[in-house]
């Protein structure tokens, strides 16, 4: 049931976004052409499937996000995860889908500091990425899935500022 509530608020989050005029192409395949922007993020806020563990919400950090295309960019960071350990990471993050203005897409790559999966070192991570960016202000929600008792499940909002 709580799959559900969770899969019915996101698709309400999308149509939000969703443009509701007749002449708007509501699924998209976005066209990768050359960009260059810097973004800066401060972490993320995360809502946990499982409540009741203790886990930390705020997960505050500093990452930078350049894209090179306009599907396309690298993201690096640190921030304070759910476990309340640092966490660091090096991802690509991969945003080909169009929804409206919305971006479907996701993050591949590495990402250390949870003492449950491989004692806190670096392993590899996909995860599912929804996206949404206005002028100089963007949003991304993070679908991050449980995996065993090692990472905890979670849909995180992360927002960011483009500075060039």
């Amino acid at each position: 049931m709580r799959f559900i509530k969770i899969i019915k608020i996101l698709a309400g989050i999308v149509l939000v976004f969703i443009p509701l005029t007749s002449h708007a192409k509501i699924i998209s395949v976005i066209e990768s052409k050359p960009a260059s922007e810097l973004w800066l993020n401060a972490g993320a806020y995360s809502y946990h499937f499982q409540r009741d563990k203790g886990f930390n919400s705020r997960n505050f950090g500093l990452g930078a996000e350049y894209r090179f295309s306009t599907v396309s960019s690298i993201v690096v960071g640190a921030f304070h995860n759910s476990d309340w350990y640092t966490s660091h990471y090096l991802v690509w993050h991969w945003q080909p889908i169009g929804l409206g203005p919305v971006r479907l897409g996701a993050y591949a790559g590495a990402i250390d500091g949870y003492p449950h999966m491989l004692n806190g070192g670096w392993f590899f991570a996909v995860i599912p990425t929804i996206g949404f960016d206005y002028n100089n202000v963007g949003a991304t929600l993070l679908l991050i899935p449980s995996y065993q008792n090692r990472l905890h499940g979670a849909i995180s909002l992360q927002l960011g500022l483009k500075v060039f």
